[in-house]
């Protein structure tokens, strides 16, 4: 017969280590990163800079956002920041929905600064399970002229569990190259 003490300590590291595994290939969220780029035909930058920055377009340019809220909204021409929190399904999961919130600052070089770049940074938090598991990531979405037409740059740091690293990348995959399909899209309307 096993005493008390001993099935206590085994208890207590089995435990530990289920703990333990559950901290390091779910909750030790480490940043991975993600790089697009794309060329926007035939179009000024600053027009494109303002639509991506208008989040009430960002639902035609990301299929997975379902409705926001903008919580903050303040600045000038040239540096405006605003907070929105926003609820998404994924994309490879649509039952599966998050909410988040994120923080905008929107920029473009002053007056008589050359090379003019128009920039959109964000911060975004992104909690599951009703706010009990939230990720971070950052984003820095970059617009300038390249011959006549918009050359987009986004860099994105995003945080993701070790064990669900693929699903994250497909999903990070799937919005930010349809974000960048539906510019050339609507921006290719535009033109005609």
């Amino acid at each position: 017969m096993h005493s008390p003490r001993l099935w206590n300590l085994k208890r207590a590291s089995v435990l530990f280590s289920v703990a333990l595994l559950l901290y390091v290939f779910v909750f030790s969220s480490g940043y991975q990163k993600y790089q697009i780029e794309g060329i926007i035909k035939r179009s000024q930058p600053e027009k494109v800079w303002e639509y991506v920055a208008d989040f009430n377009k960002m639902r035609m340019l990301n299929p997975t956002i379902m409705n926001f809220k903008i919580l903050a909204d303040h600045g000038h021409a040239h540096d405006w920041r605003y907070t929105v929190e926003y609820t998404e399904k994924l994309s490879h999961w649509p039952y599966w929905i998050n909410t988040a919130t994120a923080k905008y600052v929107v920029t473009k070089t002053m007056p008589g600064v050359s090379p003019v770049v128009y920039a959109i940074r964000s911060t975004h938090e992104t909690c599951f399970f009703k706010g009990l598991y939230c990720l971070q990531s950052l984003s820095e979405f970059i617009f300038r002229s390249s011959n006549g037409d918009t050359f987009a740059l986004e860099n994105i740091q995003y945080q993701c569990p070790p064990l669900l690293g693929s699903m994250c990348r497909r999903e990070i995959e799937f919005q930010r190259q349809a974000v960048m399909h539906n510019l050339t899209i609507i921006f290719g309307k535009q033109r005609v």
